[in-house]
């Protein structure tokens, strides 16, 4: 793993996070403890409307977190309930937080390839629908990153579960003084909370 991506997840203290959205995390630490307890490939889908967003944010971080915690067999994805294109202060958060990010197709909506770690394959991003032919289509945990997109799917076929894990969109503080700081602070919590659940994965006999 990168070093600056090392220290940037050994600061963070994911015991701050409170109680309450602590259990809203337990259905997605359930489903991933009881797979890797029985050697199953895990593939986590994170959605939300556009997949321009929060649902990347968790996306690279969730495959990092697996990475850090030595989790091999977790595969994650993202997708929305319509595509736009990854709006561009997220991917300079993801930067800031010590990626590595080259772009493969440069076009209305970009394909952009996000290293986490020299000898590992990047996650691939790009805003797309949730269930784009990149995506699992059966055997996943599908996990909605904002209301809207909780509402507007309310059969996602093939998934194993659906979880909410919902957070604040960072959109509205596009194009002021905060948007650098807002965006870089979502990514964060994000991370946090993600980090919090891969640490009580649990492996049960």
């Amino acid at each position: 793993m990168y070093e600056l991506i090392f220290s940037e997840i050994e600061k963070i203290n994911e015991k701050l996070i409170d109680n309450q959205r602590k259990r809203m995390l337990e259905p997605l630490i359930d489903y991933i403890s009881f797979n890797v307890s029985n050697q199953k490939k895990i593939n986590l889908n994170f959605i939300c409307t556009h997949n321009s967003r929060r649902s990347v944010f968790a996306q690279v971080w969730a495959q990092a977190m697996a990475k850090y915690y030595n989790f091999t067999n977790v595969f994650c994805y993202s997708g929305g309930t319509e595509s736009t294109s990854i709006y561009y202060e997220v991917i300079n958060a993801i930067k800031k937080f010590g990626f590595e990010v080259n772009v493969t197709e440069d076009n209305d909506n970009p394909v952009y390839l996000i290293k986490y770690s020299l000898n590992q394959l990047p996650v691939i991003a790009f805003s797309k629908s949730f269930d784009h032919p990149l995506n699992p289509k059966s055997n996943f945990a599908a996990i909605l990153t904002c209301s809207d997109a909780d509402q507007r799917c309310p059969i996602i076929k093939g998934a194993d579960i659906r979880i909410p894990m919902t957070f604040e969109d960072p959109k509205g503080y596009d194009n002021t003084n905060k948007q650098n700081e807002k965006y870089l602070e979502r990514g964060l919590d994000i991370a946090t909370e993600l980090k919090y659940v891969f640490s009580k994965i649990k492996i049960k006999s």
